[in-house]
């Protein structure tokens, strides 16, 4: 089953760009731009990808982000994950960037806007991915921070289809970020935001009754809350789940463990995705075929999650049908071969 896993036409709708950043093209551009890397090589720097929580995780994707210096450096890295994506069935990819980990070291929000824009138009006509770019919070910086870079944002033009918040879950609520996700909506923006990854269920409800979230990324944790499942449930509020991100990061001890295949069992729409693959150990495919294994997942539990892919996505209600026809075009010819 695993090359079927891996061929299904399928939708990655949470990755980090910036997660996605190798270490050998790490390695490149830190040459390029005249910086010199805390690691002798690439395998030094993958082998340090051993992570305890959320946060250690972080300190190591906030130094790694550092070799982004230019608009080809953005434009490289979002190539090389489209590259990868396309050999792995997607044909639609909603990308999270963290423009603030950038402007900060005083990069503009123009050269990592363009950059990934130009790379995603790229891949629609070399790969036949369509895209979505999604603009994240930082949720450890202050609210005026989001602000300030949601105007820079906006002076962009349509570039940007929605609004996210990530990095640190613990001690960050999505209620200290009402006000400016409240702009984004009045500017035409959709939003989602990571909950319930190490943050307990409150903040799941928040992001949907406060942020009026169309997705929560991650959201495991919501098998703690009845009522909460009950809801998600019910409304078919999409969770985009990311496995090994999970076990690397100790949300779960392993990955026989993840309550996947129990939150889909109980008829939420749950999706998967790779999260930040370049330290996690795999992209969308890789973990499509570990949870597959590891929590013994059919050949319908598969196209259920590939379907759920597009349908939890931004996408119009006619490329979804489009997309979703591609899924059961793909299954009906694996089946036929299986059977013949």
């Amino acid at each position: 089953m695993s090359d079927f896993a891996r061929r299904i036409p399928k939708a990655e709708l949470h990755v980090h760009i910036e997660g996605t950043l190798e270490p050998e093209l790490m390695f490149e551009l830190a040459q390029r731009n005249g910086l010199t890397l805390p690691y002798l090589s690439a395998q030094a720097a993958r082998e340090a990808h051993t992570f305890q929580n959320l946060q250690a995780f972080l300190d190591l994707y906030y130094a790694g982000c550092s070799v982004l210096r230019t608009e080809g450096d953005f434009f490289e890295l979002t190539r090389a994950y489209l590259a990868r994506a396309a050999g792995q069935g997607v044909r639609h990819a909603e990308v999270f960037f963290d423009p603030q980990t950038h402007t900060v070291r005083g990069v503009p929000m123009e050269a990592v806007v363009h950059g990934i824009q130009r790379a995603l138009q790229e891949g629609e006509a070399r790969f036949g991915i369509s895209s979505r770019l999604i603009l994240c919070f930082l949720r450890h910086l202050p609210e005026q921070a989001a602000d300030q870079t949601l105007d820079q944002a906006l002076a962009l033009g349509n570039a940007i289809t929605a609004v996210g918040l990530d990095s640190s879950e613990a001690g960050n609520p999505p209620s200290r970020f009402q006000r400016v996700f409240e702009r984004a909506a009045d500017a035409g923006l959709l939003a989602v935001a990571h909950a319930g990854e190490e943050g307990p269920p409150e903040y799941i409800w928040e992001a949907l009754d406060l942020l009026h979230a169309r997705r929560i990324d991650h959201g495991v944790r919501c098998a703690r809350d009845e009522r909460l499942m009950e809801r998600l449930a019910d409304e078919q509020v999409p969770l985009t789940i990311c496995p090994l991100s999970n076990v690397k990061l100790r949300v779960f001890a392993s990955l026989e463990q993840h309550n996947l295949r129990w939150l889909l069992e109980r008829g939420l729409l749950v999706t998967v995705n790779s999260d930040d693959p370049a330290y996690f150990g795999g992209y969308v495919a890789d973990n499509f075929e570990a949870v597959e294994e590891a929590l013994g997942l059919d050949q319908d539990q598969v196209v259920t999650l590939a379907k759920n892919s597009f349908l939890a996505s931004f996408l119009t209600p006619d490329e979804k049908a489009r997309q979703l026809q591609e899924v059961d075009r793909f299954n009906a010819q694996a089946s036929s071969k299986t059977t013949s």
